[in-house]
């Protein structure tokens, strides 16, 4: 075989080989894969927390047209600061969606003389006295969470909820007995962030609030304002134990019955993944 036919096959089978290599290499160039931070791999969440707030809390309730006194639950009424139990679960059926839970009761009970006559459901309850007291207050959060941005070491969300206040005073004396009850469901809006300052280690804050101003109807009107900022140390995937501060203030009118609810203070709790 001659020589420049030799040259034509080898330059022929060399080219055909670059042909057919170069889509195969593009085809198999790796890829970046997603790697969320320990976790965030999970569908379903539970935390349980111990919340120790300082208390702040007013009420007054008017009856028969009469109306009621503005009572400090601590100054007139002797209650004192107490711990509860928050507990909350998150359904999670994809990255961006999350369906959230809260329930958190509230409850202060004190036996105490009061220092000046009050004015409660129609009743006065006159100075020197003895008082028992029973505040229940169950504040329940329903919500529904859309991050928007989503990375594997943050994210960046909105939230709508429904929180619904039930709160329930009872004074009792030797002479009287009365209680007052107000409830119902107040919506607000908000946003969350939580960022990873190591992997398995983040910082959380969401912000809720709403307000229903009385230029609507001057027989209701309320206030709802709610601040989590806590950091969480995942252990694995499945179990983490968090803490942070969180504040809670409602305010509310129905019809001659309100209320001013602020508690804020520290808390520390679990968290379990699956």
């Amino acid at each position: 075989m001659k020589k420049p036919t030799i040259r034509l096959y080898t330059w022929a089978v060399t080219a055909a080989m670059v042909l057919c290599t170069a889509p195969a290499y593009a085809q198999y160039t790796p890829r970046p894969l997603s790697d969320p931070a320990t976790g965030e791999k999970f569908h379903i969440e539970g935390a349980a927390d111990f919340w120790l707030p300082s208390t702040d809390i007013n009420i007054s309730s008017e009856a028969l047209g009469i109306a009621g006194s503005t009572i400090d639950l601590k100054r007139d009424l002797g209650a004192t600061d107490q711990r509860f139990r928050a507990l909350q679960l998150t359904l999670r059926p994809a990255r961006a969606h999350k369906f959230r839970f809260q329930y958190i009761p509230i409850k202060y009970t004190a036996s105490s003389s009061l220092a000046r006559d009050v004015i409660f459901n129609g009743i006065r309850y006159r100075a020197n006295l003895p008082v028992n007291t029973d505040f229940d207050w169950k504040a329940y959060r329903f919500g529904y969470e859309f991050d928007f941005l989503t990375r594997d070491r943050w994210f960046a969300g909105f939230l709508l909820e429904a929180k619904y206040t039930d709160v329930k005073v009872q004074l009792d004396n030797p002479i009287e007995s009365q209680f007052a009850h107000a409830r119902g469901p107040i919506p607000a809006i908000g946003g969350i962030g939580r960022y990873y300052v190591v992997p398995n280690i983040s910082i959380t804050g969401e912000l809720t609030a709403f307000k229903l101003p009385a230029s609507i109807d001057e027989r209701y009107s309320a206030h709802y304002v709610d601040l989590d900022i806590y950091g969480t140390v995942n252990f694995n995937d499945y179990i983490g134990v968090k803490g942070g501060y969180r504040s809670t203030n409602v305010g509310y009118l129905i019809k001659a019955d309100t209320g001013a609810l602020n508690l804020q203070g520290i808390y520390f709790g679990a968290v379990i993944r699956y």
